[in-house]
């Protein structure tokens, strides 16, 4: 068995915890930079390419839940290696066919700087299409959630909505959040760190205790 030494040449991967890469990018509305989103919530996503069947119902249910998203503090912004001339075409088709108005910027890659920072084109993929990769990066700057789709699966926005909750749910209370939570559902206490602190627990599954979320979160209906 053979490895091949790693490509020197490819930057490091984006990770969870770590800073998100600064950029500046063109786009439908005007340049954009990691810096004009401190302070709120960011998801930046890529998508292959404009004028696909499953980017376009990405699209049209990312624009519907954009109002969910701005009441949790959270602002969108789409990139794919087309250029803005292409994306002005394809947003007014979406609106033009399905009704559907994009509310957010979508960003240009043509040299695919971007993209390859992200690893929304993966290292010696002969393909310039990116895959669908989605980045939480929180107020400070630091990416708190990514997540690679390939480009036949489209994504759950409803997840993504439910992470953020949760991000911001542990971010309040420090509460973590089961599987399948949702808002205003109970959240779980860190685990003990030592005996005394086990033998306290009021029940027999220490390891697992529930506690109620100590603030009330407004759940922004669709």
């Amino acid at each position: 068995m053979t490895t091949e030494a790693p490509d020197t040449d490819v930057p490091p991967a984006p990770r969870l915890g770590g800073p998100a890469i600064p950029f500046r990018v063109r786009t439908t509305m005007g340049e954009r930079s990691l810096a004009d989103y401190r302070g709120r919530w960011l998801l930046l996503f890529s998508h292959p390419a404009d004028f696909t069947p499953v980017c376009t119902s990405e699209f049209i249910a990312l624009a519907r839940a954009f109002p969910r998203f701005q009441a949790l503090g959270c602002d969108l912004l789409g990139l794919s290696v087309d250029s803005v001339f292409a994306h002005l075409a394809w947003l007014r088709a979406i609106e033009a066919e399905f009704g559907v108005a994009i509310p957010f910027p979508v960003a240009e890659d043509i040299s695919m700087a971007m993209a390859r920072a992200y690893g929304m084109i993966h290292p010696g993929d002969s393909s310039t299409a990116t895959v669908r990769g989605s980045f939480l990066i929180d107020p400070a700057g630091i990416i708190r959630l990514l997540s690679y789709y390939p480009m036949s699966t489209g994504r759950s926005v409803e997840e993504l909505l439910r992470a953020l909750a949760a991000l911001q749910e542990n971010d309040a209370s420090g509460l973590s959040t089961p599987a399948d939570w949702r808002p205003g559902e109970p959240g779980l206490r860190p685990p003990p760190q030592t005996m005394e602190e086990a033998a306290r627990s009021a029940t027999p599954a220490w390891y697992h205790q529930s506690a109620p979320t100590p603030r009330a979160r407004k759940t922004v209906k669709p």
